[in-house]
């Protein structure tokens, strides 16, 4: 082979060596890139994801914390995450006839959490209304297995939905012996109570059954105005929709 053509050869084989590398070193930085897309599209996915941890709200929990004295039925204390978002409907079965309640549980979630514990553990049965009050304050109040007005669940709990609360005709409300003492008694309005302070927790309404409560409260109370209702009334059962 002549000395010119055996340059032209080397020079040949020079190239295509240099055309090798030069395409392995764009496949590899190919693949760098991809490998760094890859990567860069998990990191944005990680930090979405943290994002939205980050500002989703922590779950409600309720605090029920011990009650001075022993409970009057001792059934324990509810879950502290709520069972109820929104409204749900109750009956108050009476030996005078059926109360239709809705619970508002996105108002008041730890209140209607704690009444439908209570009444899915049978606490409110064969106990009867303690009290019945005329004049500025209409209210029959419930919910003390000792029947006396002292009793309780063992635990309370704090107040919910009190601001600007009025006391209308048709009103439940939870009855308390203080701030944030919520236990198990509650009231229900029979006439409206414009006099009563916005210190009660309003967890519901009636939505059927009003003619039980003023044939109740028509009866009177002993003493009048404020005592034990001459008509008895022991609630039987308390059934909370979906259970």
């Amino acid at each position: 082979m002549a000395g010119k053509d055996r340059k032209k050869q080397l020079a040949r084989q020079r190239y295509e060596r240099q055309q090798q590398r030069r395409r392995a070193e764009q496949a590899r930085a190919r693949r760098v890139k991809i490998v760094g897309a890859v990567v860069a599209v998990a990191v944005v996915a990680a930090g979405a994801a943290v994002i939205v941890a980050a500002t989703r709200p922590d779950p409600l929990r309720c605090a029920y914390d011990a009650a001075q004295g022993k409970a009057a039925k001792n059934v324990g204390k509810p879950p502290a995450e709520p069972a109820y978002e929104k409204a749900v409907k109750a009956t108050l079965d009476t030996s005078q006839g059926k109360v239709e309640m809705e619970l508002d549980g996105a108002k008041a979630p730890c209140t209607v959490n704690s009444f439908a514990f209570l009444a899915q553990k049978n606490y409110f049965d064969k106990t009867d209304c303690h009290r019945l009050t005329s004049g500025g304050l209409n209210v029959l109040q419930c919910g003390d297995p000792k029947g006396d007005g002292t009793g309780g669940p063992g635990y309370q709990f704090a107040n919910e939905n009190t601001e600007g609360a009025k006391y209308v005709k048709g009103t439940l409300a939870m009855a308390n012996s203080g701030p944030d003492t919520n236990g198990s008694q509650f009231f229900i309005v029979y006439a409206d109570s414009n006099d009563l302070p916005a210190d009660y927790t309003v967890f519901g309404k009636i939505t059927s059954g009003m003619d039980v409560l003023e044939k109740i409260a028509k009866g009177g109370s002993e003493p009048q105005g404020d005592g034990k209702p001459k008509t008895k009334v022991t609630i039987q059962d308390v059934a909370i929709a979906g259970n």
